[in-house]
């Protein structure tokens, strides 16, 4: 790295034994850097934590106290890291959160679709579904209930983004439900006028509710006998 020098209110230059030096003591320098051409900027300071760990404590922070409730104060303590170190590896709160809904939705939020998806029939898939969210809503290694439903209560006007982004993974689930449901009428193993988008509301709605009432602090079992009840329903 080069410096130029450009010197400022100098009066006097004296040179002496060791040579030129400044006599004001008003003089001073002020340096600029410059780099030679070819020459590249020097590397920035490697990030010092684990991105993949500390994304994992953010989506707890966020499961557990939801998107508005949680502070950047709250998420840089659980994380273990300082506020310019989440900027620079995750841009602010809001796209922080965006990521660790992907990574809920990849993980822990995979395996109820995967019950749906998995089984012969529609039935079979939602049974499988509501005993798995019973499983995993009440499951102590994590915080209770889906954060896609948990994440959601009482946000304001100023955070309506996050209510849609989260609305839209819920209504995804819906439709995937519905889905289901119209393929066994297609294939004639529920009635023709059974109504698969009513059915898949119910469905939808009763798995909100176990994560609500897990969050309440209710057990597996008792999150089972309502799945249980549940397909009492079912036509």
């Amino acid at each position: 790295m080069l410096f130029r020098g450009f010197l400022l209110t100098l009066r006097t230059l004296r040179s002496g034994p060791a040579g030129g030096h400044l006599s004001n003591d008003r003089a001073r320098y002020l340096y600029r850097p410059l780099y030679n051409a070819g020459m590249t900027k020097p590397a920035g300071r490697p990030r010092a934590f684990d991105r993949d760990a500390a994304l994992e404590k953010a989506l707890a922070e966020f499961w557990r106290h939801g998107y508005e409730a949680t502070s950047i104060a709250g998420l840089t303590g659980a994380m273990g890291i300082r506020p310019p170190s989440l900027y620079a590896a995750f841009g602010d709160k809001r796209r922080l959160f965006s990521e660790c809904v992907q990574r809920y939705q990849e993980t822990y939020g995979a395996a109820t679709a995967r019950a749906l998806q998995d089984a012969p029939t529609a039935r079979e898939g939602i049974a499988a579904m509501l005993r798995t969210a019973a499983a995993d809503y009440s499951d102590p290694s994590h915080p209770p209930g889906c954060l896609v439903i948990t994440a959601a209560a009482n946000h304001g006007p100023e955070n309506a983004d996050v209510e849609a982004e989260l609305r839209a993974q819920r209504e995804a689930t819906k439709a995937l439900i519905a889905d289901r449901i119209k393929a066994d009428v297609r294939a004639g193993r529920l009635p023709p006028g059974t109504d698969a988008d009513a059915l898949a509301r119910f469905y939808a709605a009763t798995v909100q509710g176990m994560s609500r009432q897990a969050q309440d602090g209710a057990t597996r079992a008792e999150l089972e006998e309502i799945a249980v009840l549940a397909l009492r329903a079912w036509p």
